[in-house]
């Protein structure tokens, strides 16, 4: 702890920059979560799952940490080639010693940025520019990430719930024709869900609804 200590108290130079090091490390890793969740594929893909899950009405199944961990697996997968380039291009050069931070930064920033743009509607990002009263940006690193950001996350909810809608419709058909039948039969106090459920999930399984699901997510990016 004391040796800890001596290096942030410490005007050395070497065990200053350490001390950074160590700050930021810590910055990154509080932040992690967000940075996942708002400039990666997960937000689009975890909605999506989530909406798999609320149509089939099958309540905790998938449960949580597996519906997170597909999740976070697609994820990786997806943005493979964005974290490889800033690897080679951003973290490898810096871990070296051969450029400084700010130029890491810059550096890694590209590849984001260009992921994050290509699935941005220019609606929405016109939106953050016009509030920010931005000029019109000569190239695509010229946009902030602070506007880029919001503007991708909003623009992968409204995907991500385009694609739930796709996805709930044929189960609420379902839904819908077994509640008439029971209505037809006088059966009303049996719940329409409890019937249709069996059914709804034979269906997923003969359309094989998990690779119709992933296949959608992957051909999206």
């Amino acid at each position: 702890m004391n040796e800890f200590v001596e290096i942030f108290s410490s005007s050395d130079p070497a065990n200053v920059s350490t001390s950074v090091r160590m700050l930021l490390l810590l910055t990154v890793f509080s932040l992690a979560p967000s940075i996942l969740i708002l400039m990666t594929s997960f937000t689009r893909i975890i909605i999506v799952l989530s909406f798999v899950r609320t149509s089939l009405a099958t309540q905790q199944m998938p449960p949580n940490q597996v519906l997170i961990g597909i999740a976070l697996f697609l994820t990786f997968f997806i943005m493979a080639p964005t974290f490889h380039e800033i690897n080679e291009e951003a973290l490898t050069p810096l871990f070296d010693e051969e450029i400084t931070l700010d130029e890491a930064y810059e550096r890694a920033s590209i590849p984001m940025k260009e992921f994050m743009a290509k699935h941005t509607r220019q609606k929405d990002l016109a939106l953050f520019m016009n509030y920010s009263q931005m000029e019109k940006p000569e190239t695509l690193q010229d946009i902030p990430m602070t506007t880029l950001v919001p503007a991708f996350a909003i623009s992968e909810l409204k995907t991500a719930f385009q694609m739930g809608f796709m996805i709930f419709v044929p189960f609420l058909v379902i839904d819908m024709a077994v509640a008439s039948v029971l209505m037809s039969m006088g059966m009303m106090m049996l719940p329409p869900v409890m019937i249709s459920l069996p059914f709804k999930i034979l269906l997923f399984i003969l359309v094989d609804g998990w690779y119709l699901i992933s296949h959608s997510l992957l051909q999206g990016f």
